[in-house]
């Protein structure tokens, strides 16, 4: 998940993503920071993969809990006895009583959309749940691809603007 990370950091530092990217020392405060960002009411994300997903399982059910739309790329790798680089879902299987919805991609392309998908099911007033986008570590995380990155005009349409539907903490009362 470390590419995903670093290209959202470098989209963010040249402008072409709006957003405020947060480095943060564990994937239990990355899930910590996501949870009191969506409940001030933006479009919050982060990825992980393996230990990381392990990690932040108490925060995990929090969020959904809280029914907080964070979407979140999910590479799955083993988890290590003693390390493990290869594919294995039973780092996201043990997150499926969870509350977090869970979508599978095959490749790239469908990681691509299904981030696109994830962020407008999880956002939904209807679901108000969180999303992980799961890919094969390796197969797909470590091998490149081409992917069809839709047009910015298409994804506005098909993502509007964030409004937060349920729990809201106002930073300014």
């Amino acid at each position: 998940q470390s590419p995903i990370a670093e290209d959202l950091a470098k989209f963010c530092a040249q402008g072409t993503l709006n957003a405020k990217y947060m480095r943060i020392e564990s994937e239990h405060s990355a899930m910590s920071a996501c949870i009191g960002a969506a409940l001030t009411g933006v479009r919050v994300g982060t990825a992980t993969a393996s230990v990381g997903l392990a990690l932040m399982h108490e925060m995990l059910n929090v969020a959904s809990g809280l029914r907080l739309p964070i979407v979140m790329p999910v590479v799955n790798r083993a988890l290590p006895s003693p390390w493990s680089l290869w594919c294995d879902h039973s780092d996201t299987m043990q997150e499926r009583d969870s509350g977090w919805l869970q979508l599978y991609a095959e490749d790239a392309q469908e990681a691509l959309d299904l981030t696109l998908i994830a962020y407008r099911v999880a956002e939904h007033p209807d679901v108000l749940l969180p999303v992980m986008v799961c890919q094969d570590g390796f197969f797909v995380s470590h091998t490149g691809m081409a992917v069809r990155v839709p047009d910015q005009s298409k994804v506005d349409g098909f993502l509007s603007p964030y409004q937060a539907n349920n729990l809201l903490l106002d930073p300014d009362a």
